[in-house]
């Protein structure tokens, strides 16, 4: 066990005194708290596993943070195949240990249906955080009527994701950065009187201007589904971590970067006491800050990339991103405070422990990301977080006939028009679906994508007044062109694996296999190899895989295309739709949150 609760006395964030929550764990009363997830409970109660896989029985806890990966699965109140770092608790969960593949073991509700006809919304944003808000905002202001669906608590996203309101933190500002224009866009959209924001609430399915929702807890049965007429639809679905496969990446202790900032930034819960952070990308650096807020010691932070990459990317636009330089000094002067070692041209190469993190191996890389043979170093760490750039949530854009193209970093993206309008009328995008390119890009094609749709929805209205938020798109594609510079991924990284590596977690493919698939049937589709291998047939559907198998079969110099067709783009229970035969609309799921 690694994980922990960061102690209330001395917290930055002032948390204020805990609703204490009745909860057991395999039949034992634990320790929780309003406002905690399942995985934050367990964590705090020294659980980091609590289920086995269905294969080879390997234990598995939390991995991506964010609901993408399934690794996380758990059985509550009955019911298999929660996501515990989606799922609220609440008084009286029966929190259990899920073994393999499970099955119910009590009846669940109906889901409750009405009969009330749909009524539609000229806007339809998908996703609440920069670039979904900023939509919002101005699609209302341009006198749209907007319906907000997001699957968080709150609006934020992961960027900015916030604490619980139970929590009853009395300074959160401290955990954010530009917390000040945050909460101004928050309280802009949770008031305006042409947006109707609906939290706990996933799009499942898109059919045209048709969008197909569930509302209510993280993959509880019963949960209410619905559709959603639209005009125009916004999708700001965001993005999660990539991560690249090493032995042992799947020993528990191993975390995605952005799991260890959302348990620290959302729970407040460290992922170990030792804890090394390696991939690339500026995005380490805050992740770091939020590891040491939460008590954790950072052992060293590794940059895969030389420091003359980096400083050759950037330097190709030096003007781009002026103001990042003062949020750059302001992390040296935090690793410098607490002594964290920025090792740039190292990386994490391997994991060891038994049923758990105990130490990794890192190395020195030369330039193609090779490790260089001499330079291996062991180090004695309780938990690894690793991130190596992001992969969007396009299954709702694939879904919609969106034509699909690269982004600046190489990685899948939406392509879309000047007004951010995507090949599908009607549909727009914005934020990491068009290529990674951080917070300020995301709000300003929001706010771009947000008053054309509204343009588009309300047909004949004036969408003048954009040269502005125009330039300040061109402004963050310029950095997004520089930041893909300065922090590409180097082929190299295919030398770290060996066939016995896992490469698809959820079906337990090795590399090996996937190469014998590959080369005794000649198959280089994403899809064919899916059906052969079994390699991204799992839970996360190859949201975790596809793009490291795509990027095994290329040739080289070919662009990997990773399989992204996924027409269920969340779990959705079989037994809500068979129930459910008639939609709710939006107001009365809306009515029936409020009457709870």
């Amino acid at each position: 066990m690694s994980g922990y609760l960061r102690p209330r006395s001395g917290d930055p964030a002032e948390i204020g005194t805990p609703t204490a929550v009745d909860v057991t764990v395999d039949g034992r009363p634990v320790a929780a708290h309003a406002g905690q997830t399942v995985a934050a409970v367990l964590l705090a109660n020294g659980r980091d596993t609590w289920r086995t896989t269905r294969v080879h029985d390997r234990p598995r806890g939390i991995f991506c943070g964010i609901g993408a990966c399934q690794d996380c699965l758990v059985t509550v109140n009955g019911l298999p195949d929660v996501r515990a770092c989606q799922r609220t608790i609440t008084p009286g969960d029966a929190i259990t240990t899920q073994t393999g593949a499970a099955l119910p073991t009590t009846s669940s509700p109906a889901a409750t249906v009405a009969e009330q006809g749909r009524r539609g919304f000229e806007v339809v944003v998908v996703g609440a955080g920069p670039a979904g808000v900023a939509a919002a905002v101005a699609a209302g202001d341009a006198g749209a009527e907007v319906l907000v669906v997001d699957n968080g608590r709150a609006v934020g996203g992961q960027y900015n994701r916030q604490l619980p309101a139970e929590f009853a933190a009395r300074r959160p500002d401290r955990l954010q950065h530009e917390w000040k224009v945050f909460a101004e866009q928050r309280d802009r959209l949770v008031s305006h009187p042409r947006i109707t924001y609906l939290p706990d609430t996933s799009v499942w399915a898109i059919e045209g201007l048709r969008l197909w929702a569930q509302t209510g807890p993280a993959d509880a049965s019963g949960r209410q589904p619905f559709a959603i007429d639209a005009q125009s639809v916004v999708l700001a679905a965001g993005a999660y971590d990539r991560v690249l496969p090493f032995p042992g990446w799947d020993l528990p202790g191993v975390y995605t970067a952005g799991a260890a900032q959302a348990l620290a930034k959302g729970q407040r819960i460290a992922v170990g006491h030792r804890v090394l952070v390696a991939g690339t990308g500026p995005f380490l650096l805050p992740v770091a800050e939020s590891l040491v807020g939460v008590g954790a010691h950072v052992v060293a932070l590794l940059e895969a990339n030389s420091l003359t990459t980096v400083r050759k990317g950037w330097s190709s636009d030096p003007l781009v991103a002026p103001s990042k330089l003062r949020e750059a000094f302001g992390y040296g002067a935090l690793l410098a405070r607490h002594r964290i070692p920025l090792r740039h041209g190292w990386t994490v190469i391997a994991a060891h422990g038994t049923d758990h993190v105990e130490a990794a191996t890192i190395a020195r890389l030369d330039s193609d990301w090779r490790p260089i043979r001499g330079s291996e170093r062991r180090v004695d760490v309780d938990a690894v977080c690793v991130g190596f750039g992001f992969t969007a949530n396009l299954e709702l854009a694939v879904s919609a006939g969106c034509t699909i193209t690269t982004g600046p970093d190489g990685s899948p993206a939406v392509a879309v028009d000047a007004d951010q309008q995507t090949s599908t009328p009607g549909v727009f995008a914005a934020g990491e679906l068009t290529g990674i390119g951080g917070a300020a890009l995301s709000a300003a094609e929001g706010t771009l994508a947000g008053t054309t749709a509204a343009h588009h929805a309300l047909a004949g209205s004036d969408a003048a007044g954009t040269a502005s938020v125009r330039g300040a798109v061109e402004r963050g594609r310029r950095f997004a062109a520089a930041l893909a510079r300065a922090y590409p991924v180097r082929d190299g990284w295919k030398s770290w694996s060996t066939a016995d590596t896992l490469v698809c977690r959820c079906e337990e493919v090795t590399r090996g296999q996937v190469e014998a698939a590959a080369q005794e049937r000649g198959l280089n589709d994403g899809r064919a190899m899916k059906l052969s291998s079994r390699a991204g047939l799992g839970m996360c559907q190859g949201r975790v895989c596809s793009r490291t198998v795509a990027a095994l079969l290329a040739a080289p110099g070919d662009v990997p295309e990773p399989s992204m067709k996924r027409p269920i783009a969340v779990p959705v229970r079989l037994r809500d739709l068979a129930d459910a035969e008639v939609a709710e609309s939006p107001e009365t799921v809306l009515d029936t949150m409020e009457e709870q």
